[in-house]
């Protein structure tokens, strides 16, 4: 297997070695082919990927991505939507469950919960038009598109507790009524209990009771600012990995972003990226993955965690702990 690693900006210079010192602690046979993509890219050559680096990507089974800060220029393409639309990741990802020990906003820690995101239509079509006085983004339903997140959540719910919720606004976005029929229609051929709600309801619903949602599924948008609104439940967006999934690739990639505020003091939480192992290594069919939630597990107890959690150490010690970890173990 070849896994293309992007440490990207800021932070993902700093917690990604990290991830990728766990995965080695496996001892698997992944060749890693390094690259240089981003806006320290983009200042060096005046771009932040290539046509030649799109290529390699292509020639890899798999990509671990860091952070990336956004160029300064009008007409940059964003690096991570190019790269989504290249691979055609159309499911992104995102399990919302607490760290032991560790609890967010709300207090609560009963919840373990999956977002399922349509990862490339929507509002993210990429069809625009901007102007003096009007500006406009086209919003992209389709039937194949619908369909295969629609298949992809039905898959992880029988794996879970067979319950699907389909996220949508309905009401007020035509759009969404083929959304929301063919998600019924494909819960109902693949026998998942299914609901839906109203994006705004479900936001509500969210913060006040995460511990009824089981696999959640949703448009572009909408599963964008769910998940990341999500992360409060958790603690915060440094500690949720995601995936985005594809029928040839995956693309994993911590929620957090380049945070230049504390790039390059070595005190960012790599929690997020070690999980992002964890999903590469169960997309793999890696029976061992489950090991590094004892790892961090263990990690907690013994509290090796950066200030974010009320720690001292440092990224470094707490990727050394977990590969240690992982070790000792597997």
């Amino acid at each position: 297997m070849k896994l293309a690693v992007i440490e990207g900006d800021g932070i993902g210079r700093e917690v990604i070695p990290e991830a990728v010192k766990v995965l080695d602690a496996f001892g698997l046979d992944i060749e890693k082919v390094p690259l240089e993509l981003g806006y320290a890219r983009w200042e060096k050559v005046g771009t932040a990927m290539s046509n030649k680096d799109l290529e390699t990507i292509k020639g890899c089974d798999a990509v671990l991505f860091g952070a990336v800060t956004t160029v300064p220029e009008p007409n940059y393409k964003s690096l991570l939507l190019t790269i989504r639309k290249e691979l055609d990741l159309y499911a992104n990802i995102r399990p919302i469950k607490p760290l032991p020990g560790v609890v967010g906003i709300t207090g609560k820690s009963d919840f373990d919960l999956i977002i399922v995101r349509e990862n490339t239509e929507g509002l993210y079509s990429g069809i625009e038009g901007i102007g003096p006085e009007i500006s406009w983004t086209k919003r992209i339903v389709t039937r194949r598109g619908s369909e295969r997140i629609a298949e992809y959540a039905c898959k992880l719910a029988k794996q879970r507790k067979n319950k699907l919720t389909i996220v949508h606004k309905s009401n007020v976005l035509k759009s969404d009524h083929l959304f929301l029929d063919v998600c019924r229609r494909t819960a109902s051929d693949h026998g998942v209990e299914y609901g839906d709600m109203l994006v705004d309801s479900m936001a509500y619903s969210l913060m006040i009771h995460p511990e009824k949602y089981d696999v959640v599924v949703t448009t572009n948008l909408f599963g964008d600012i769910l998940s990341d609104m999500c992360a409060a439940l958790v603690r915060s967006l440094g500690l949720v990995p995601s995936a985005n999934i594809g029928e040839k690739y995956a693309f994993f990639e911590p929620v957090h972003g380049s945070a230049p505020d504390i790039a390059g003091k070595g005190i960012a939480n790599p929690f997020a990226a070690i999980l992002c192992i964890k999903m590469l290594l169960e997309w793999m069919g890696e029976p061992h993955y489950l090991i590094i939630d004892e790892a961090i597990a263990d990690v907690l107890q013994k509290k090796i965690v950066t200030p974010d959690l009320k720690g001292t150490a440092r990224t470094i010690d707490v990727g050394n702990a977990v590969a240690e970890y992982v070790i000792k173990n597997i």
